[in-house]
């Protein structure tokens, strides 16, 4: 049938979901284990918030169902393409996906811990970088006493490796 004959009541709104961390296409999604674990509980989480769903209103419901229902479908997508990293397969000695890192940063007196993880997981303040992200990149292979440089519009930026840990 046309959409010229269906009335405008009849219509469903198409949810607006909000995308997932952004992961460039063909580039591998590497997670930690407790990465993984994370994303199975955002699933489960949204299984249940499906199920406890309490809305009278049949179209309000079925609005909601689909929003959620896209969430998951994305979220299923990311769960199928990741790819775990054992971390104790790590090369110990030097900087990783998954390693702990902790950085004197120029002349700044306290020293900054940061863990490299996936796309996914990432959250600053906790202290959680992407392995995509520019520190990560620079970061990536370098052992403890070494120096690396981040360069940025208006200066570069050197950090110096102070200790790994998995």
């Amino acid at each position: 049938m046309s959409r010229g004959f269906v009335k405008e009541d009849d219509q469903e709104e198409i949810p607006m979901i909000p995308p997932r961390a952004d992961l460039p296409e063909g580039m591998t999604n590497y997670v930690t284990q407790v990465g993984m674990d994370e994303l199975l509980t955002e699933k489960e989480m949204f299984i249940n918030e499906i199920s406890q769903l309490e809305i009278a209103n049949e179209k309000e419901r079925r609005i909601a169902v689909n929003f959620i229902n896209a969430k998951l479908q994305l979220l299923s997508n990311r769960i199928a393409t990741s790819k775990i990293v054992a971390l104790d397969k790590q090369p110990q000695n030097e900087i990783r996906f998954g390693a702990l890192v902790t950085l004197k940063i120029e002349k700044e007196t306290e020293l900054q811990q940061y863990q490299i993880v996936g796309v996914d997981e990432a959250d600053i303040s906790k202290g959680k970088i992407s392995f995509i992200s520019p520190i990560a990149r620079i970061l990536i292979n370098k052992k403890v006493g070494e120096q690396t440089v981040l360069k940025l519009a208006t200066e570069d930026r050197i950090f110096e490796i102070i200790s790994i840990e998995y």
